[in-house]
């Protein structure tokens, strides 16, 4: 009796304590934030993102947001971003679930402590030195023309460049001059192992084109841009942003690449081509690359801007056709065109993989196939309408059967890219309360 009446008065003090942490919380709040969704679409994990300058004077420094759903007092999981990777936040990053027509109303409060989330996404990238040296993890490094793999005699970045994931599909980037972009396929939902790319000896090898328990890289590439690379259509001749295996010198004089966010709910990587110069054009352009990923899709964001564009440049977006002898599928869904190919176009052709890329109506001009022979080749090429220093944003997909066996069919794949469109079309509408009325 004496340790139950003991237990129970602890019990009460515990209850107690949260009452009026609640209290305490609930007097606090300083901000509402209201969301709603206008269109006839439900939304699953739809990003929301708010300017740090949107929050006003609610912003306290140094401490951590706490989002709680005002109906259901659920936790919502959050992440500050640093956008322009100058170490200060610039926006709020969150993820809704809002049905047709709904609306959700969500308090933010600022906590000393910042709540442990999940990691749902992340960005892999170590640097080798040099030959003498092991992989050590980077944020940023740049990458000069003589440093091309075959000139040096070894591999500078695990996992040839940089390697970015969500709970869905992982992707890679050949920062090794190449610039094409190549697919990690998942068969978990938990981020794949920090040292991919990174044998015992603790330096670069090739050890993911195995099967693991994650999953394994399953796209050929070769002289294409894989898919989501890019590059430029001049007078319809393609150019490459960069070079293939066989080349001893880059076209880039010096490519920077920079970790500015990874995870858990968003991770953001940047890229800077300076003084690219295709051959026998003479010219110069000047391009950047901001690359994004959050959880819940097959698929990642990218936003490109061209510099010293001449006026006759079409840009082109890369699908790999390796692998598969089907013509190019096109549609379009609400603000976008779909192009997408479904096929056992994986290595050896041993699993279905649908690849898609979602592109804008209003920058989408058409589509080609590349070359046959040349920089850039092995790809339908998607044509879109460039604009000087104005960013060009797509969505590039991959959707592996071993991450979903209903990807092992057209038809299904054909539908998730439906309704992943359809979601990516809507626009939530996000209101910011201040200093809202405490309710008695």
């Amino acid at each position: 009796m004496i340790n139950q009446h003991f237990n129970h008065r602890l019990f009460s003090l515990f209850i107690g304590c949260l009452l009026v942490v609640a209290c305490e919380t609930k007097m606090e709040d300083d901000v509402l934030i209201s969301a709603s969704n206008p269109s006839q679409v439900d939304v699953s994990e739809k990003p929301v993102r708010i300017p740090k300058g949107k929050l006003g004077i609610s912003v306290k420094k140094g401490m951590q947001p706490l989002l709680m759903d005002k109906r259901s007092s659920d936790t919502i999981p959050s992440q500050l971003v640093d956008t322009d990777g100058d170490g200060e936040w610039d926006e709020l990053f969150f993820l809704l679930d809002l049905d047709r027509g709904a609306s959700k109303e969500i308090s933010l409060n600022w906590k000393t402590e910042a709540l442990e989330w999940q990691e749902r996404t992340y960005v892999r990238f170590g640097v080798r030195p040099s030959e003498s040296d092991t992989v050590r993890p980077a944020k940023k490094d740049t990458f000069y023309p003589k440093e091309l793999p075959g000139v040096m005699g070894y591999q500078p970045y695990q996992t040839d460049g940089p390697s970015w994931e969500n709970d869905k599909v992982g992707f890679r980037h050949y920062l090794d001059g190449r610039n094409s972009k190549d697919v990690f396929g998942k068969k978990v939902s938990t981020m794949s192992p920090r040292n991919v790319g990174i044998n015992a000896a603790g330096v670069t090898e090739d050890n993911y084109h195995v099967m693991e328990v994650w999953g394994r890289d399953i796209l050929s590439v070769g002289t294409s841009v894989g898919i989501g690379g890019y590059s430029l259509l001049i007078d319809d001749q393609a150019v490459r942003l960069g070079v293939t295996q066989r080349d001893s010198a880059n076209n880039v004089a010096e490519t920077t690449f920079e970790v500015v966010e990874s995870g858990p709910l968003v991770s953001l990587m940047k890229y800077a081509y300076q003084d690219w110069t295709p051959e026998e054009t003479g010219r110069t352009y000047q391009v950047t690359e901001t690359t994004q990923i959050w959880p819940g899709m097959y698929g990642y964001h990218n936003s490109v801007v061209f510099n010293n564009l001449q006026g006759d440049e079409t840009g082109v977006i890369g699908l790999v056709n390796i692998h598969t002898d089907k013509m190019l599928q096109t549609f379009k869904k609400g603000d976008f065109t779909v192009l997408y190919t479904h096929d056992k176009q994986t290595y050896d052709k041993e699993w279905y993989l649908g690849l898609a890329l979602i592109i804008p109506n209003t920058i989408y001009e058409g589509w080609t196939e590349a070359p046959q022979r040349g920089q850039l080749t092995d790809s339908f090429l998607a044509k879109v309408k460039i604009e000087e220093g104005m960013p060009l944003e797509y969505y590039a997909v991959a959707a592996w059967e071993l991450a979903d066996p209903g990807f092992s069919q057209e038809e299904y794949f054909r539908e998730y890219l439906e309704e992943l469109t359809g979601e990516l079309g809507v626009n939530l509408k996000i209101d910011i309360i201040q200093n809202p009325q405490v309710d008695n």
